[in-house]
């Protein structure tokens, strides 16, 4: 590197950790470092506010940690403009010494269910990419309001503790690759605290207009959420009661992870395409005999999710009643066997 383009370089970074001296934005970062660990990461950058602060506050931390981070933005080509505003926000971000990559989202896009099956590519690319550049750890923007919605969703959806809980984690394993970590870092964060960072800094961001955009069920409940903020809803007892919710849910999993001990209720073989359950597995209370059942079969068949939570119940509810012998589910075999249970893989022979 050229010695000018070297202290062009210096001047950029001095002025990017500069910034942190402010204290709304240093206090941020001091909780955005906290669970950071690793020497290598990617950021996942939509170009809004809210991953604009999480660049900012990931480009701070690789100058003063010398740690290699690389910046992914995808076009997911669901509008016409979106180029443009890829190579907008590439050319933008450049100037802060961020080299931004830009994916593209290619083939046919849907028709319905646009916001989730858009999500859900991204991670893929973005999991794919980082796998090639051989980095385990994603860092996305997710934060409170973000929290709030899911919340709401998942509740109108009619979705059981571990489901209302799940969202409020830290640290999850990607979907569909379990070597991926999806790390929020912003989670505690208020969306005006991000939107401060930025205006401070990059003065920069993008305006997704699907944002307005009331065909889209979360907009709907992010509508409704600023409704009921005008009515008096207390942000701080819903996230309360989210924290509730989520050390049952962690209490729940204790109990979920005795339960599989394989020198207590279950055996899996070496090969681990068998189990051996014992009838005492089946006596613990429901939800934790629901979980443990669900993993063992998402573990026998190798599935990133386990089944259904109606074909599981339908399952122990026949296991419980004495009416069940031998049945398939989930690309396993479950088979009783004297006063136990065997599961096994469908394509496996048994022993």
């Amino acid at each position: 590197m050229k010695k000018k383009s070297l202290s062009v370089k210096k001047i950029i970074h001095k002025n990017l950790v500069n910034n942190l001296k402010k204290p709304k934005i240093k206090l941020v970062y001091s909780e955005f470092k906290k669970p950071l660990n690793s020497k290598k990461l990617a950021v996942a950058v939509s170009g809004g506010a809210d991953s604009l602060a999480l660049a900012y506050l990931a480009k701070c931390y690789s100058i003063l940690n010398k740690v290699k981070i690389k910046f992914y933005h995808l076009d997911h080509k669901l509008r016409h403009n979106s180029g443009e505003e890829a190579k907008l926000l590439k050319y933008k971000l450049k100037k802060f010494d961020i080299n931004c990559k830009i994916l593209v989202w290619k083939g046919k896009k849907p028709n319905s269910n646009i916001q989730s099956i858009a999500r859900e590519n991204r991670y893929k690319l973005i999991i794919k990419e980082s796998i090639k550049d051989r980095i385990n750890t994603i860092l996305v923007a997710h934060h409170i309001e973000d929290l709030y919605e899911s919340f709401l969703l998942r509740l109108l959806r009619g979705s059981g503790l571990k489901g209302l809980a799940s969202f409020s984690a830290l640290n999850t394993k990607a979907k569909h690759n379990l070597n991926i970590n999806i790390l929020r870092p912003l989670i505690g964060q208020s969306k005006n605290d991000l939107l401060y960072i930025v205006k401070n800094t990059f003065n920069f961001y993008l305006k997704d207009p699907s944002n307005e955009n009331k065909y889209f069920k979360r907009i709907r409940i992010r509508q409704l959420i600023n409704n009921l903020k005008k009515e008096g809803l207390n942000e701080k007892k819903l996230k309360m009661t989210i924290k509730n919710l989520s050390d049952s849910n962690i209490t729940i999993d204790h109990y979920v992870k005795e339960n599989m001990r394989l020198n207590s209720n279950l055996s899996i073989s070496n090969n681990k395409i068998k189990c051996m359950i014992r009838n005492e597995f089946f006596e613990q209370p429901n939800e934790v005999t629901f979980r443990s059942f669900g993993e063992i079969l998402k573990k026998i068949s190798g599935k990133y999710y386990s089944p259904r939570g109606k074909s599981i119940s339908n399952v122990l509810n026949r296991i419980k009643s004495k009416k069940l012998n031998k049945m398939t589910l989930s690309g396993c075999i479950i088979e009783k066997l004297n006063n136990s249970w065997i599961i096994y893989a469908e394509k496996s022979k048994k022993n």
